[in-house]
């Protein structure tokens, strides 16, 4: 062996030496190394575990000295985009969001339910709209294309003989955030809205005219209109926030349902510092009562509206949701 092969063979094992001292000192991929939890969610009542659970300080108290930075989005397509962004690691989200998102290959894992109904179609009081059909001429608002509201409609359409413009049809679609179609309806820029709670009730206490509930929107009411999910490779590192923050979750639902009078006060706070509005209680009773809160995940139903994704042209195929459950 020569002197410049023992030179090279000497470095090479202080190169492994030290690679094994960094390897070492470095985290595993399942070690928890974050020191903040990124949440993503709506000012809507669908949306009340999240809340519920920030107004009681349930999340921030499960995740002890991590801390919670809570976002709020207008709506699914703006949350999606944040997420697609490595911005989020957890959020509320409607299934027609998330739905998209798992389409478009983004690391999108099903975590929990969260509120089932909850959702209106309401007309402009002086409108000429007494029904689905009427809707034919008109300018529908949806918190943002794509998102729940959006494909809940476009299928109400096609099941009464309508369609949207861009289609070939009549019906203009226009995006709009749920707090803002309040003073859409009094400027007349739009006829109607299809809206979360407690949205929905707000319109109806100023008069205008709730033609669709929540129980005929779809399904008997019996659908998912919010869900939360979990960026995998979060869930993949940081095991155990993502039970803490499921056990809060559980925890605010469980509130939700157990306590209707002090679950109304939290979120009707939480929206006031939102939003800037704080609804009379006996709209957000009114709102409370056609949203049902669970952390039950419909599997089935989520199948069904990944068909309606399809149908309404924001999805390629119905992926196998089963698989993409985070346990």
């Amino acid at each position: 062996m020569t002197p410049d092969d023992r030179t090279r063979l000497k470095r090479r094992f202080r190169t492994r030496a030290a690679l094994a001292v960094l390897a070492a000192l470095l985290p595993t991929t399942h070690a928890q190394t974050v020191t903040t939890v990124r949440l993503g969610y709506f000012p809507n009542l669908t949306h009340a575990p999240a809340l519920v659970g920030l107004e009681r300080g349930t999340f921030q108290k499960a995740l002890g000295t991590v801390r919670l930075d809570a976002r709020s989005f207008v709506s699914g397509t703006t949350l999606t985009e944040a997420f697609a962004a490595g911005q989020i690691d957890l959020a509320y989200i409607g299934p027609g969001p998330a739905i998209s998102a798992l389409g478009r290959g983004m690391p999108v894992g099903l975590l929990s339910g969260a509120a089932e109904a909850g959702a209106v179609l309401v007309a402009r009081q002086d409108s000429a709209i007494r029904s689905y059909r009427d809707l034919g001429g008109k300018n529908v608002a949806v918190p943002s294309l794509g998102n729940t509201q959006d494909i809940s409609l476009r299928h109400l359409l096609r099941e009464n003989g309508l369609q949207i413009r861009s289609d070939g049809g009549t019906v203009t679609v226009s995006p709009l955030p749920p707090a803002d179609v309040v003073a859409a309806f009094a400027g007349r820029r739009v006829d109607a809205a299809l809206v979360p709670e407690p949205w929905g009730a707000a319109l109806e206490a100023q008069g205008h005219r709730v033609i669709g509930s929540e129980k005929t929107v779809w399904r008997g009411g019996n659908y998912p209109t919010a869900v939360v999910i979990v960026n995998t490779r979060f869930a993949q590192a940081n095991p155990a926030l993502v039970t803490a923050f499921l056990k809060a979750h559980t925890e605010a639902v469980a509130f939700l349902n157990r306590s209707p009078v002090a679950a109304r006060n939290a979120v009707n706070a939480q929206l006031q510092k939102l939003t800037g509005q704080k609804l009379d209680l006996r709209v957000l009773q009114r709102a409370f009562a056609r949203t049902h809160f669970t952390a039950s995940l419909d599997l089935e139903a989520l199948r069904e509206y990944a068909a309606l994704n399809v149908e309404a042209g924001y999805a390629r195929s119905v992926p196998e949701l089963k698989l993409l459950v985070v346990k």
